[in-house]
């Protein structure tokens, strides 16, 4: 029981290099080398009361630990490397799980553990500079504060802030949530859309996310690939995308499954976005009026390869954009719902080629003020 301000445990180290050993201290080797807890249960009974708390450690392993009713569950400062945190429960605290807090770190991985109900945010990164971040077969779940949904959260969130986050991969995770205002299962913030690369090379792979109003949401980001994960329940959109560039969607999965009885909206928005890449992904089931895929003010953008299965109201929406390929996909209506499969607005350099198309109310391709090569395509009645 912690029932004073601050952390229930603090490992201070010395360790002011890197992780390369060249730079590791002698008394770093012979008295900071790998500090490790096991076993250990903080429950915070101070309104200020954190749980465990890392300042210049090298190599510190945190297994089967419990942290919960803190401020803060596990939380990172100032400068550490090589953090091992595995098979911990992170529960019920007030603010963020596991905080890196303006924290220097290369080389972090949170593995096996359930980080949920922080009221916070889950994994939270502001303002730090990191390398080399992997976060693998995790439950994160539920991370916001029910008791008031305007408060910001997201079960992942990283945010520059000033630094960077960089080199890294979200991996084999079930992480869902509720929806919350402009809440998010995954939230990537950079620095501005002057200096939109200090989040970036990061691969968010094989996931199970759901249920918040946007399961994930990139803004100011580069070099991101979002592959093989399976999306559902977006209140709002499964993915909205900002100011971005060189991104790859590809091989998911966002679907409508029948037995959710809460309809949400879904789909994927990508706003001011150069260079993506969508291509072999699947969705059914979408309500969102601007449509399954909208694309605003973006340029260089392949869409390839999709199954888009009975979008409320339009299949691809393309507006304000130029160089979008549209190629191999179809789009079709079973429900008679659809307007129309592609819509293009003030758009220039487009191609739509060997598509299958259903008609909708509006017919197949819309198009106004539009430069669109459009060949080899395939378009069906109306339904």
């Amino acid at each position: 029981m912690m029932a004073g301000a601050g952390p229930a445990l603090r490992l201070l180290g010395s360790h002011a290099g890197t992780a390369d050993p060249s730079s590791v201290a002698e008394p770093t080797w012979q008295r900071g080398m790998a500090p490790a807890i096991h076993g250990l249960e903080v429950v915070g009974e101070h309104p200020e009361a954190t749980g465990i708390e890392l300042k210049g450690c090298l190599k510190p392993v945190l297994t089967a630990v419990t942290v919960r009713a803190c401020a803060v569950g596990i939380h990172l400062v100032e400068r550490n490397r090589d953090v091992v945190i595995e098979h911990c429960h992170v529960y019920d605290n007030r603010g963020p799980g596991i905080f890196l807090d303006r924290v220097n770190l290369h080389q972090i991985n949170i593995g096996g553990s359930h980080i949920s109900y922080n009221r916070g945010g889950g994994v939270v990164i502001f303002g730090s500079e990191i390398r080399n971040i992997q976060i693998a077969g995790c439950d994160i779940e539920y991370n916001y504060d029910r008791t008031d949904l305007d408060r910001p959260a997201a079960d992942i969130w990283i945010e520059t802030r000033g630094q960077s986050v960089r080199e890294g991969a979200i991996v084999g995770c079930t992480i869902q949530a509720g929806a919350s205002r402009d809440g998010a299962n995954i939230r990537l913030i950079g620095e501005s859309a002057e200096v939109a690369h200090k989040v970036g090379l990061l691969s968010i792979t094989g996931n199970l996310i759901s249920s918040q109003s946007c399961q994930i949401h990139c803004r100011y980001a580069r070099g991101v690939t979002i592959s093989g994960n399976t999306f559902f329940s977006g209140h709002e959109r499964n993915l909205w995308l900002e100011d971005s560039s060189n991104l790859v969607v590809s091989g998911n999965t966002f679907d409508h499954n029948p037995d959710y009885a809460k309809e949400t909206l879904d789909g994927v928005c990508a706003e001011r976005v150069r260079g993506l890449t969508f291509s072999g992904n699947h969705l059914a089931g979408t309500l969102h009026p601007a449509g399954a895929i909208e694309l605003r003010d973006c340029r260089e953008v392949s869409l390839g390869d999709n199954q888009i299965l009975d979008p409320g109201s339009r299949g691809v929406v393309v507006r304000n954009s130029r160089n979008v390929r549209v190629a191999s996909t179809t789009v079709v209506d079973s429900r008679g719902s659809m307007e129309v499969a592609l819509d293009f607005e003030r758009v220039s350099g487009c191609q739509v080629c060997n598509c299958r198309l259903d008609r909708g109310t509006a017919g197949a391709i819309r198009l106004i003020e539009a430069e669109v090569a459009d060949g080899g395509n395939l378009n069906g009645a109306a339904r």
